[in-house]
């Protein structure tokens, strides 16, 4: 099978913060893709803005780099990054200032109000206001303006409230694109379809055939080069609230009257708004120590932040239960965690036992089981049970239907396009689906707040794990409380 490729309309995009790593990793290089497989209409200007002063040629060379370092080896040849450099501009400015926005004026002018603008974010919140402000002022904003923001959106509900105020003071919410990458994946963008595209599952969705369901964002890397942040915000803010979140509402949320952006952010706001409050013994922090390793040492997250008393956490798993007619007493157990054995975004549905075994207690006891993996090796696997080969009476066994992603599209079809290129494109094309609307933002953090201000009123302290294993025991303990144990943490 192969990918249907259907070019955008012409546009402009600013990237400020064009110098940042986020630019430079992510969304010049997913721009690039897009050019080689050819659905960039051809017209477009990319604008770097940053504070750094330096010629456009200047500019070009930096994006090169970047783009042959982060476009992946597949990336095409054959003058293709010629091409899209041709493109490529940069202007210096001051976000909080006037030097270069009449720069930035003279290199949008010539292409009409009708034409797409959007101006990217990548910087940090407390530009935002200012950013929107002068786009305002000095005329760059139109009706086709959109405007994309990257987490974190605020740090509590107060100030998420704010930065919504700040920015509905100058765009539409329909102008608005607060990004979360999580759902520019394929994976993630298929739970929809195998959801609602399939007579198989949406009927067994709910709590009379679900167990439980588990979500696992694991990584292998620290904090480096993130410490002033991670240590303000911790792994409840920078994972839980947004990414792991959206993943609850995808998987939980009722099906939409229609695949339009409004409706399905509708219905993931009602999972939120749902959530009961989390009960204190059904979370668990964690801190990584140093591993000692002689062939991979790793300092403890103490030591990175400089910090021998921080009581940031790096691992939370916490157990939550959605108040609705669908999912009413089926537990959803969320863990994400920094330096831990293996790099894993997993969903795993655990459907419950058969009634009725007619098999006899020998049999042993077996559940279907959905694994949906968003990364690595992205693809869906579901465990049926069927008999084990061979003679000798009825011995049950459990197998995966595998469908990996690589495999299934066959070499035509190419790598899965990465998050920020399909997102980006979203954002072209005017299509909010995979964005979260402003009331969605605030209500995730109505939800999490409580749960923050509550361990800091009881003095909790992170459980020490150690650096490379699955994350601390209490973690192990939430589960085989109830009986159940984590899927492990695989690539």
């Amino acid at each position: 099978m192969v990918s249907r490729v259907i070019p955008v309309d012409p546009f402009d995009l600013v990237v400020f913060g064009g110098t940042g790593d986020l630019a430079q990793r992510k969304i010049l290089p997913a721009l690039f893709r897009r050019h080689c497989a050819g659905q960039l209409p051809g017209g477009e200007r990319i604008i770097g803005a940053a504070r750094t002063a330096m010629s456009s040629a200047d500019y070009r060379t930096v994006v090169a780099e970047s783009i042959r370092e982060h476009a992946g080896p597949k990336a095409c040849g054959g003058g293709a990054l010629e091409s899209f450099l041709e493109r490529v501009s940069y202007v210096a400015l001051d976000a909080l200032g006037d030097a270069g926005w009449q720069q930035l004026c003279c290199a949008l002018e010539g292409a009409g109000d009708e034409r797409v603008r959007m101006f990217y974010f990548s910087v940090g919140p407390g530009l935002f206001g200012p950013l929107a402000e002068r786009l305002h002022r000095y005329g760059l904003a139109t009706a086709q303006t959109r405007i994309v923001v990257e987490k974190p959106f605020g740090r509590d509900l107060a100030s998420a409230r704010e930065l919504n105020r700040t920015l509905a003071s100058h765009f539409d919410e329909g102008q608005i694109y607060r990004i979360d990458h999580y759902l520019g994946k394929e994976t993630v963008q298929n739970l929809m379809a195998v959801r609602f595209g399939n007579m198989l599952f949406e009927p067994l969705w709910n709590s009379q055939y679900v167990d439980h369901i588990q979500i696992t964002v694991a990584e292998t890397v620290g904090v480096e080069g993130r410490e002033e942040y991670y240590e303000r915000a911790g792994a409840m803010r920078d994972m839980m609230q947004n990414h792991l979140m959206q993943l609850l509402c995808l998987i939980a949320m009722e099906p939409p009257a229609k695949f339009d952006p409004d409706a399905v952010r509708d219905e993931k706001l009602k999972v939120i708004r749902a959530l009961d409050p989390v009960e204190p013994h059904h979370i668990v922090r964690g801190q990584y120590q140093a591993r000692l390793d002689p062939e991979a040492p790793h300092p403890s997250y103490r030591g990175l932040v400089n910090n021998p008393r921080s009581t940031t956490e790096s691992y939370v798993a916490l157990k939550a239960h959605i108040s609705n007619w669908r999912w009413a007493g089926t537990p959803f157990y969320l863990r994400t965690g920094k330096r831990l054995v293996n790099r894993s975004s997993v969903i795993n549905v655990m459907f419950k036992d058969a009634p009725h075994s007619i098999f006899g207690a020998e049999a042993g006891r077996h559940a279907n089981h959905l694994k949906i993996r968003l990364q690595p090796n992205e693809g869906i696997t579901l465990s049926v049970t069927i008999k084990e080969p061979g003679q000798g009476g009825m011995r049950l066994i459990d197998v995966p239907l595998d469908m990996s992603f690589a495999e299934a599209l066959g070499p035509e079809g190419g790598d899965p396009p990465d998050a920020y290129e399909r997102l980006i494109m979203d954002v072209v094309r005017g299509n909010q689906t995979l964005f979260m609307r402003g009331d969605e933002v605030e209500a995730a953090w109505a939800w999490t707040d409580p749960l923050i201000a509550g361990w800091k009123s009881r003095g909790d302290v992170p459980k020490p794990y150690e650096s490379g294993s699955t994350g601390p025991g209490d973690a192990d303990l939430l589960m085989r409380r109830d009986g159940r144990e984590w899927r492990g943490i695989n690539p």
